[in-house]
Order: structure tokens, then sequence, then C-alpha cells
């Protein structure tokens, strides 16, 4: 990130933490002061003129009626007969006649991206604010305040370094002066902004290839097989044609969940039977999506990282299978990581970079912990493109990432804060 955007997105932070927005500079004019014109007094009312009544002309009295010779009365008709009374409705029918229709209950306002990020982000953003605001009280800042600040950063997971360089960030031109809670978080929210900044990359296909061969990493529990589901969701949405390649076939319950996906999405999904070689399914499945000019394929591993060798061998022999098919296949190495593990996401992440040469990372589960720092840490340490990230179990909860969103929600912005 430049040095130019860091100042402007961390007043722009510093303001959605207070409360506070930057107005735009006016520029200065003279006003002349209104004054008001003196009220002019409506002129006094003259007293009205009193009247005399005229005396009341007496009415001239009525002359008695001549008495009218009385009428013979006619014989008496029958009377027709009265057709017999409707009953009244009952009670129940009046009510709901007289009753308004009940009016539609509006819909819930769908929540947007930053919305569902925040609120998944909340447990570490929560905690964080909870640590720092006890931390920065109303007393001067000293070396114990930036000590217990760098362990409270580090206990999010955010990585040694990472911790190192924002206590040295708060320090600077502030020790001994007052600091604010709300700063301390700014401050926090930009530094993390920087260092995310760069590895913030949208995974892109390669138009010319068909499939771009996708190869899905990761430990057995990490979102690994959802993930690929919600992929296969997203592409076809945008109009892409896929085939998802079932690869994890030691665990009978991935080859069900991608077949729903693929039920969902219109994928055809290639799968065996549990225990078959894993490399001759991926062959097969990159042979089919060749012949039907798919634009994806995505391949489903298995994560038994606790067997190490084995797991390497198996990778091993699914890149030099699909290499005879496609010799720059596969052409992305998507690695799945799980924010919940906190620093085992960093040993694991170690262990498949060598093992699969992993070009980018997925991280799930951010809205399961109070570590999430812990994505920080392994872009600082890796260098790895971060393509997407989830806080739910929708389709809508995985999206590209945006160093910007992130560092908004874990400063604890009410806000979306852009760079």
């Amino acid at each position: 990130m430049s040095k130019e955007k860091k100042p402007g997105f961390f007043k722009r932070l510093l303001g959605a933490l207070t409360g506070k927005k930057e107005e735009p500079e006016k520029e200065a004019k003279a006003e002349k002061p209104k004054t008001k014109a003196p009220a002019q007094r409506a002129p006094a009312k003259k007293p009205a003129a009193k009247t005399k009544k005229a005396p009341a002309k007496k009415a001239p009295a009525k002359k008695p009626a001549a008495k009218k010779p009385a009428a013979k009365k006619p014989a008496k008709a029958r009377a027709p007969k009265k057709p017999a009374p409707e009953k009244a409705p009952p009670a129940e029918e009046i009510a709901e006649a007289a009753a308004p229709e009940p009016e539609a209950e509006p819909e819930p306002k769908k929540k947007g991206w930053f919305s569902r990020l925040r609120d998944g982000m909340s447990k570490t953003s929560n905690k964080l604010t909870e640590n720092i605001t006890a931390i920065f009280t109303k007393r001067k800042l000293d070396s114990g305040m930036l000590q217990e600040l760098e362990d409270a950063l580090i206990q999010a997971d955010l990585g040694v370094d990472m911790a190192m360089r924002i206590t040295e960030e708060v320090a600077r031109g502030r020790y001994d002066t007052e600091i604010a809670p709300e700063e301390v978080r700014a401050i926090l929210g930009s530094e993390v902004a920087k260092v995310l900044e760069p590895m913030a990359q949208p995974l892109e296909l390669d138009s010319a290839k068909h499939p771009h061969v996708i190869l899905v990493v990761g430990v057995n529990g990490t979102g690994k097989t959802t993930t690929i589901g919600k992929l296969s969701h997203q592409f076809a949405q945008d109009g892409k044609s896929v085939v998802i390649a079932a690869g994890d076939t030691f665990r009978a319950a991935a080859i069900d969940q991608l077949q729903i996906w693929g039920d969902r999405t219109g994928a055809p999904v290639v799968s065996g039977k549990q225990g078959a070689d894993a490399a001759g399914l991926a062959y097969d499945a990159l042979e089919q999506a060749q012949e039907a000019q798919a634009d994806v394929l995505l391949i489903d591993t298995a994560g038994r990282l606790q067997n190490k060798a084995d797991l390497m061998e198996e990778l091993a022999k699914i890149v030099r299978v699909v290499k005879k098919l496609d010799d720059s296949a596969p052409h992305s190495v998507l690695l799945v990581l799980d924010a919940t593990t906190g620093q085992n996401a960093v040993s694991q992440a170690q262990a498949f970079m060598e093992i699969a040469g992993v070009t980018g990372i997925i991280m799930t589960k951010l809205d399961g912990t109070a570590r999430g720092g812990i994505l920080v840490a392994i872009a600082e340490k890796f260098a790895l493109p971060i393509h997407a990230i989830g806080v739910g179990e929708t389709v809508e909860d995985l999206q590209p990432f945006d160093a910007y969103d992130f560092a908004a929600a874990i400063a604890g912005a009410a806000e979306q804060v852009e760079a």
C-alpha cells in the first residue's frame, strides 16, 4: 500500500470508530449578519361605537284555524303478509367482515457483505476492543501499557512481528501522553490494511485454458469440500461451466456432499468407489472436462496431514497424472485454512507449501473464533495471495478478500471504510 493511502484510510477509520466524520473544507466567506427588521406596530384599533338596538317588533297574533268537517273513515283493507325476516349473520361473520385485512409483514432487509463480515469478525474485534479499552485508560502512555498491548495482539494470533509493528506505531510521538482506545484501534486497522493490501488478489481464471484446473488442498475439517461447492456455485452464477472431481476417496461423506453441490449447480461430479485411486479419478475428470470444453475443473483431495509421507505421495501423483493431459496443470493450487485452529494454521500452510506448491489461500470459519488475526500472521509469514474468506455457511458468506474491509472489521468499525 502506498504512503498516501495509509493516512487517508487511518483518518476515515478513526472517524468510523469515534462516530465523527471529516467534513469537507468550506471556503471562508464573510457573511453579513442577518438583522431582523424591527417589527412595525399595528395601529391601535379604535373602540367600536355603541349602537342602540332597535326594539323587536311583536309578531301579529295568529287567527284560530276554521274546523274542517270530519271525513268518513274508509273501510279497512287487508294488510299484505310480511315476508319472514332473514336470519342475522353470526357474530363471527360480522367481526370478520369488519376486521381490516392484515398487512403483509415486510421482508427483513438482506445484510450486505461488510455487515456479515463485521458480524462474523465480532468475536475477534470485541475481544481486541475489550483488551485495548482496559489497557488505555486515562493515564499517560508508558512501556507497561505498550507491553500489555503487544501481549493482547499476540493472543489474538496477529503474530509477533505484527504485534511489534503496531505497538511501535502506537508509541511513535505519543509516549508520555494520553491516547484514546479508538485511536489505538484505528492504528491497528491501518497497520493490518498495510500488510494485507498486497495479498488481496481475486482468483482469476485463464480463459485460454479449457478447463482451468484448480487443485484444492487442506486438512480434513477445514471446510475444503464445502468451499469447493461454494466456488462451483459462484462460477456457475458467472456463466462458467464446471466439472468437479471428488478426489477425497477415503471419505464417503465428502463424495456425497460434492454430489449434492453438483446437483444444485448443474456441475457433473466425477467420483469413484470409496478408497479408489485419487490420481486415476483426477485423470478421468480432466479428460471429461476437456471433452466438454468446460471452463473450470475443481479437484478435491484428501487431507490426512498426520500421515505426511502418504499425503505427499498422493498429491505428487495427482499432479504428475494431470500433466499428462495438460502439462501446465494444475493452474491454481488453493489451500483452505480454518481460522479456528489458530497457530496450527501456520504449520499447515508450511506443510502444504512444501508438498503441493500452494498458489493462494482461502480462509474459512472466521466467524467461529476470537483469534481471526491468524490471517494476518499467515499473510506476513508466507506472502501468499489471499483469494477469499468465509464467515458463515451460506454461499454468500464466501467472498473475495478485501484488505480494507477486513481491517475495518477487525478494528470494530460500525461501517465500511473505503481505502
